[in-house]
């Protein structure tokens, strides 16, 4: 996955309090390949498309949001059922960061292993900085994981806090599998050994 340093982008403002994986990603699309062309549409589908497939006047569909890769969001972003399609559904959209006074716990962990990064702020800061981006669309705002700060749209820096282990995974872009080949070296001599001691099994 890719590494995440400092990340500067337009920040999208999403004004849903308790925003479930269910309304992130649909149910009825969970089954649908990563790789699928339509994938990126899936997220938040219902508010972004009506019955007939038509763009609403959601604000994700709107220039210049459209092309932001920051989600500004209300409290308990990504609560409900622990579905990993609500993580790489924001990745097939370029999102790289949910900034958000809380997370569902699962869905925060997802966002870690996919290389998306979750940032708490207070609710109140939260609620500013989404006020000052519905009032000038396009703002940026940067993040700064190395040292844990976001720089709002007015040039406001924020502090923020990250579990040491997640920091590191997330500077070095390193997914499950990446972590257990860090170890590829220690896992190929104990099959070795094994072998040699149990030869009767192989």
């Amino acid at each position: 996955m890719k590494k995440f340093t400092t990340f500067v982008s337009v920040g999208i403002p999403i004004d849903i309090a308790n925003c479930d994986t269910d309304q992130i990603i649909p149910a009825r699309f969970l089954r649908r390949a990563k790789d699928d062309p339509d994938y990126p549409a899936f997220l938040l589908h219902d508010l972004r498309f009506d019955a007939d497939g038509n763009e609403t006047d959601f604000i994700y569909n709107r220039t210049p949001y459209r092309d932001g890769q920051i989600l500004v969001a209300d409290l308990n972003w990504g609560c409900g059922s622990s579905r990993e399609n609500a993580v790489t559904v924001l990745v097939a959209n370029g999102i790289r960061s949910v900034i958000a006074p809380s997370f569902g716990d699962i869905h925060y962990n997802n966002c870690i292993k996919n290389g998306v990064l979750p940032v708490r702020l207070p609710s109140a800061t939260c609620d500013h900085i989404r006020h000052e981006l519905h009032a000038a669309p396009g703002a940026e705002i940067m993040i700064d994981l190395t040292s844990q700060s976001v720089t709002g749209p007015n040039q406001s820096v924020y502090s923020f806090d990250i579990e040491a282990f997640d920091k590191l995974r997330l500077l070095d872009g390193l997914d499950d599998i990446s972590l257990t080949l860090q170890h590829a070296g220690a896992i190929d001599e104990f099959e070795r050994d094994y072998r040699e001691q149990y030869q009767w099994i192989f």
